[in-house]
């Protein structure tokens, strides 16, 4: 008989050897994995565990990448343009109303251009959340609009000031949120 089988002198008192792998190699010895060790395929790395070629999320092997979430500033910025634009909706759906009179005088300096107003603010509107959508799926163009459009509305929040402070505010938090390095480089990192 061969060795494990438990033919060596010695060995039948104490039944069959250890496992010795496949192919009996005293290498392969098979057992619990070990307090350190890395069970279910994966590799230690040098940042802690990293997937295996069977490891990973649902077993996805090395060269699966998994979707990134945007930096929180691109968040940010997508949620104020957003916002901008559904303010910019509200204006238009109000200068339909009684009080589009008053909007337009404001807006344009005459109460006989109630049509211009409504149509800049739904421009505005598209300008807003079209970026506000996009910026988020990580599309380039996107995060360019928004850095134009903040740049306009701070030179227009300047033009304005004392009462444009506001804006010029928003308009530089977009502008910020845009140009910091995490963005940038989730941008540029596909």
């Amino acid at each position: 008989m061969t060795e494990q089988q438990g033919d060596e002198p010695g060995r039948a008192e104490h039944g069959p050897g250890p496992y010795r792998g496949v192919f009996g190699s005293p290498g392969d010895v098979a057992g619990p994995p070990s307090p350190g060790g890395t069970p279910y395929g994966d590799r230690p790395g040098a940042y802690g565990d990293r997937p295996g070629a069977y490891g990973g999320v649902y077993g996805a092997g090395p060269t699966a990448q998994a979707p990134v979430a945007p930096p929180k500033q691109v968040t940010i910025a997508a949620v104020i343009s957003l916002g901008l634009g559904v303010m910019s909706i509200l204006l238009a759906g109000l200068a339909l109303t009684s009080a589009g009179e008053q909007i337009s005088e404001v807006l344009t300096g005459t109460k006989d251009a109630q049509g211009v107003a409504v149509a800049a603010a739904v421009i505005c509107a598209f300008v807003y959340i079209l970026p506000a959508i996009f910026v988020r799926k990580r599309r380039a163009w996107a995060r360019v609009m928004l850095i134009v459009v903040a740049a306009i509305g701070i030179v227009g929040g300047v033009v304005a000031l004392p009462s444009g402070i506001l804006g010029l505010a928003i308009h530089a938090t977009l502008l910020f949120l845009m140009l910091q390095q995490p963005t940038k480089l989730w941008f540029h990192h596909r």
